[in-house]
């Protein structure tokens, strides 16, 4: 009798490779021109076929960075999309050069030449080297590191924000390290509105800029995911209200010939009608 895969299994507290439990090779993230322009290609097509748009605000913020230092995206990890809009906001939004730490990266190898590295989290040992080679990565102000500090697939919307130690480990050693680490926090939205597919709406928090850390590392983190949480909660009423003040697109697709033909015909009964 053939097993059917039930809902409950969708989410989970166990790392991926803590489950499969199979060797992840080491690599080191580099910026391969010709798989960073596959990258730009493939991805953009992908993004842009999936969804009718994405729009984005809060790019004001991001301008008040000190542009002498990397930065640091953190945001909510809730579906297989996440890491491609990383990339295009890297690449499309920023300019500047992606790095990107993925479970189980044995499966898409060639991502490591457009800025990703693994992380295995089959031992604390494992995941550490991952956390020191990524705090190594935060050396150049095109740097645009983007984490998922839940550390793990959350439902959308999950409560309450719990950040693992990541976010504070490499702000730490990037300030120790090269001086000083821009930090955003980013809440992305996957929602229908009133097209045929959904879209993507992201809005970019207020950024600080850390030259020094002394904090404990447990209470920063707490810290920031309340604020994380507050953050995102407004972004949902904004949306929830129909409020899209202050955004632009990165992209908006054109209406499909069907939808185009419904709006024309609209228009004909309200001509008639005047």
């Amino acid at each position: 009798m053939k097993t059917i895969e039930t809902p409950q299994h969708l989410y989970g507290n166990t790392p991926p490779t803590i489950l499969r439990n199979r060797e992840e090779k080491f690599r080191t993230a580099k910026d391969t021109p010709f798989w960073l322009a596959i990258a730009d290609f493939v991805f953009k097509r992908m993004l842009e076929r999936r969804f009718h748009s994405l729009m984005y605000k809060g790019i004001e913020n991001i301008e008040m960075r000190d542009k002498t230092k990397a930065m640091l995206f953190y945001t909510n990890h809730n579906n297989w999309w996440d890491g491609i809009l990383g990339f295009s906001v890297a690449r499309r939004i920023m300019h500047g050069r992606l790095r990107l730490m993925i479970e189980e990266m044995n499966r898409f190898p060639l991502f490591q030449y457009i800025g990703c590295f693994p992380v295995n989290k089959k031992t604390p040992q494992d995941a550490i080297k991952a956390l020191k080679y990524a705090a190594t990565t935060l050396d150049k102000p095109d740097i645009n590191f983007w984490l998922f500090p839940q550390g793990i697939i959350r439902p959308p919307h999950y409560r309450p924000e719990v950040f693992q130690s990541g976010l504070a480990y490499l702000t730490q050693n990037a300030v120790k390290n090269f001086g000083g680490v821009n930090l955003c926090p980013v809440s992305v939205n996957y929602t229908f509105l009133r097209q045929d597919r959904p879209e993507i709406v992201m809005e970019f928090g207020n950024v600080q800029t850390y030259y020094e850390f002394n904090y404990d590392r447990k209470e920063f983190c707490k810290e920031l995911a309340h604020e994380f949480e507050i953050f995102c909660d407004n972004h949902q009423k904004q949306i929830a209200s129909g409020d899209f003040t202050g955004y632009r697109y990165l992209w908006k697709d054109r209406l499909s010939w069907w939808r185009d033909i419904e709006r024309r015909l609209k228009n004909i009964g309200m001509k008639d009608k005047q």
